[in-house]
């Protein structure tokens, strides 16, 4: 790795003469840290040419530093921090460093690597107000994860994507500067289009705001709708991430329960009847994790009350593309007339989470608020990379890449419920949804579901438990399996694992 120039902080009016400067300057570095012994100095020439001093002055230099015993050259190698001297193991920022390997400052001075700067950890010295738990895991990959949620990214079409970026480059540069903080207008118009054809949501680009993913969507939806007091009607088995945002706007959530016909929305009309309630979070089409259906009565029972009560209506649609069974139902926002739903959606499981591309559909003046809040916390999005999936918008290959991916997705939803038939068929029952990328399992009761998932974890395989999307966090019988990121194989590996674990 290239090393950065090396900084030293120089008085060229009356202080002292340029060359104990450099001296005391180096010695500093080495006595609090920030130089390891047996780490490589730059060269005389190299060091004079970025302090814009004579090469002479860094010789007279590195010889008062190697008089003194802080540094030593080695003929044809270079000029070293000596590994004669202790390591002070500074704090540095943030703390204690973690420990240098013995032997690394010799091997260096040899003409070795350089070792690299210490890690470090350590406790804030001011009071941090609690805060949530983390959510994602980046655990051992070598670990199975069923955790859901997640695509297979080996499917994105790559090539497609990197000629498109490339394009991007070459004619738009602007593209690299500061833009519109709702995002790229074509991608704005290439989504409007796609949810108009394919969803029926009657969205225009005025009324898209791109953005870093969906969970920035919903964190950018809670900053602009939400204030501290504001009642917000949440599934009581659902998305805990998309929760605390909520929660962090202000907001009080209410939990409501979710049954075989999705969220019990005469339970959401007890609470507008109250007269506090500012909005409903929900995911109708697979809710989370459970993967059920909000019921067409219901749906329509949902948009009649916001219309009476005036509170919106927060629809994640998280992975609307994924529907293997019959034609997916059309999402709440397609029968909206009024503006009370704000739609959220997102390509991180049609493409690749790592792209960090969702959307925003709200009525214009909603979609404009939501800009405004997104330009305080990212100033735009990523232009460039905008322009580039608008291309294959334009060139229908993001279609091509969403059938492509159904198919294999489907055949990866039978392969694992085959697999719990075969495996686990007395322990665990559940229903094949017709779409999403996890399935919803329920478990005998003579199984304590969490101990068993502790077991598959030392054993390799990682899910989520009903307890991780519980609003009261207590441990329910069920589980969720995610597919879509893993081969057929893979799947029947796992589930082995699973039933071994029983």
């Amino acid at each position: 790795m290239a090393r950065p120039e090396f900084y030293l902080p120089l008085d060229r009016g009356s202080g002292p003469a340029l060359v104990a400067q450099i001296a005391r300057a180096i010695a500093d570095h080495v006595r609090h840290g920030r130089l390891r012994p047996g780490e490589r100095l730059p060269g005389t020439r190299e060091l004079a040419r970025t302090l814009g001093v004579h090469r002479n002055t860094v010789i007279a230099a590195y010889g008062e530093l190697g008089a003194e015993g802080w540094i030593t050259t080695a003929a044809a190698r270079g000029t070293f921090v000596s590994h004669e001297l202790p390591d002070p193991s500074p704090r540095g920022f943030g703390g204690r460093p973690a420990a240098r390997r013995r032997g690394a400052g010799r091997r260096a001075a040899a003409g070795g690597a350089a070792p690299a700067v210490a890690r470090t950890s350590r406790r804030a010295p001011y009071a941090l107000r609690p805060g949530p738990a983390a959510w994602l895991h980046f655990g051992d990959t070598r670990e199975v994860a069923l955790a859901g949620g997640k695509p297979d990214v080996t499917l994105v079409p790559a090539r497609a994507l990197a000629r498109a970026y490339r394009r991007t480059l070459q004619r738009e540069r602007g593209s690299l500067g500061y833009a519109d903080p709702r995002g790229h207008l074509r991608l704005r118009t290439a989504l409007a289009d796609m949810l108009v054809a394919s969803r029926a949501v009657p969205a225009t680009a005025d009324q898209v705001v791109v953005t870093r993913g969906g969970q920035m969507a919903l964190a950018l939806v809670a900053r602009a709708l939400l204030a501290r007091g504001d009642v917000v009607a949440v599934e009581a088995l659902g998305y805990p991430p998309g929760w605390q945002v909520m929660r962090d706007a202000g907001a009080t959530l209410m939990p409501v329960a979710v049954d075989r016909g999705g969220l019990d929305v005469e339970a959401i009309a007890r609470l507008a009847r109250r007269g506090r309630l500012r909005a409903v979070y929900c995911t109708p089409h697979h809710q989370c994790p459970t993967t059920v259906s909000l019921a067409p009565g219901r749906r329509m029972a949902l948009l009649e009350l916001a219309r009476r009560y005036g509170f919106a209506i927060v629809e994640d649609d998280y992975d609307h593309e994924f529907h293997y069974d019959g034609r997916p139902l059309l999402p709440l926002a397609s029968a909206d007339r009024e503006g009370h739903v704000i739609y959220v959606g997102t390509l991180s499981k049609v493409f690749a989470p790592g792209l960090r591309v969702g959307y925003v559909v709200a009525p214009a003046e909603v979609a404009e608020r939501i800009g405004v809040c997104r330009s305080y916390l990212d100033l735009c999005g990523d232009p460039a990379m905008e322009c580039a999936l608008a291309d294959l918008f334009e060139e229908g290959e993001i279609q091509r890449h969403v059938r492509r991916a159904r198919r294999v997705y489907r055949a990866r939803r039978d392969a694992l419920a085959r697999a719990l038939h075969v495996r686990l068929g007395e322990t665990v029952r559940f229903e094949v949804p017709s779409g999403g990328i996890s399935l919803w399992c329920r478990t005998a009761k003579r199984l304590d579901v969490e101990a068993w998932a502790a077991r598959c974890l030392r054993a390799g395989v990682r899910f989520h438990t009903a307890r991780w999307f519980a609003f009261d966090g207590r441990p329910q019988p069920a589980f969720r399996l995610g597919f879509a990121a893993l081969g057929e194989p893979q799947l029947d590996r796992a589930v082995q694992t699973m039933a071994g674990a029983v």
